[in-house]
């Protein structure tokens, strides 16, 4: 990696365990502390819309987002001014929190930035789970058995995701606002990771972050003041609110079912990738996914009927 353009290095270039898509470094130098992220690539062909996204970061950061200071970017890295601050827990955040973070979201959709994406392939909805499933009992992964059980109900949620109707408006915004890419600094939010930055209808979006951020790892504590706390700080900055309905959540089980079958494929081939999550955390990833997808699935109507 050409870092020259950060200055002089004043120590080494450190790896930052704990990403789950890419990997990130630290680098001090003469001219201050950076992130330093490796993106992860599928066949040498990158997975994000890099330009787009650091475009849509600048302007952003320009509007006093609370982020870190974006630095550079091409197809293989990003960098970013590196930003201290406490990791946010997987579990409910404050009201405060959670109504800035709807504060964050309008001010985001409210900005007039350009986009215009360049032709990445977009993976259709996954479908060949029962094929995965006997390649994973076949090659003894220590989740097979889980995964041939869940094959019926991730084949329902494809068909889902497929399905499911979206009311629009769409809207470019952060896409990927978990507790894993935030942190709490004095007690306010700072937006990490925006990699994923895109155009995305407005339900989706405002689910899958009030529901990230309203509950615990699995769906047994979801706290509906949290949640609701979000889409007041989005209305309360602007922002209009959509109609209710199952498109709130399919962005997010959508995603996670994607992502869920990437780390399956990574852990089916047994090898340490250059880029990307260790394998290990993939491992880790599909057994969280082939236990939560099922269960987010079962619990639609009743997310829908708790916090709609």
């Amino acid at each position: 990696m050409d870092l020259s353009h950060l200055g002089t290095p004043t120590g080494p270039l450190l790896r930052v365990h704990g990403g789950f898509a890419n990997r990130t470094y630290r680098l001090d130098t003469d001219r201050g502390s950076f992130a330093v992220k490796e993106l992860k690539l599928v066949d040498g062909r990158p997975t994000y819309e890099v330009e787009e996204v650091f475009r849509f970061e600048r302007a952003a950061f320009a509007a006093g987002v609370p982020m870190p200071e974006p630095i550079s970017a091409d197809h293989r890295m990003v960098v970013h001014r590196w930003v201290d601050g406490e990791k946010v827990p997987e579990a409910p955040v404050s009201r405060a929190y959670a109504f800035e973070i709807g504060e964050i979201l309008a001010r985001l959709h409210a900005l007039d930035v350009p986009w215009t994406p360049g032709p990445l392939a977009v993976d259709p909805t996954p479908r060949d789970w029962p094929e995965l499933a006997e390649r994973a009992v076949a090659t003894g992964q220590p989740w097979a058995d889980e995964l041939a059980a869940a094959v019926e109900t991730l084949l329902a949620i494809a068909q889902f995701v497929a399905g499911c109707e979206r009311p629009g408006p769409m809207v470019l915004t952060h896409r990927d606002i978990q507790p894993w890419n935030l942190l709490a600094r004095e007690g306010r939010p700072v937006l990490l990771d925006w990699e994923l930055s895109g155009m995305l209808d407005l339900s989706g979006e405002l689910g899958s972050t009030a529901l990230s951020l309203s509950k615990g790892p699995g769906f047994d504590d979801v706290r509906p003041a949290v949640f609701r706390a979000v889409l007041d700080g989005y209305a309360a900055a602007g922002g209009t609110l959509p109609p209710w309905g199952p498109s709130w959540f399919v962005y997010l089980i959508g995603g996670w079912l994607g992502f869920t079958r990437w780390n399956v494929l990574r852990c089916l081939a047994g090898v340490e990738a250059s880029t990307g999550p260790d394998l290990a955390l993939s491992h880790e990833s599909v057994r969280n996914g082939v236990r939560g997808l099922p269960d987010m699935f079962g619990r639609l109507a009743e997310l829908e009927t708790m916090l709609g």
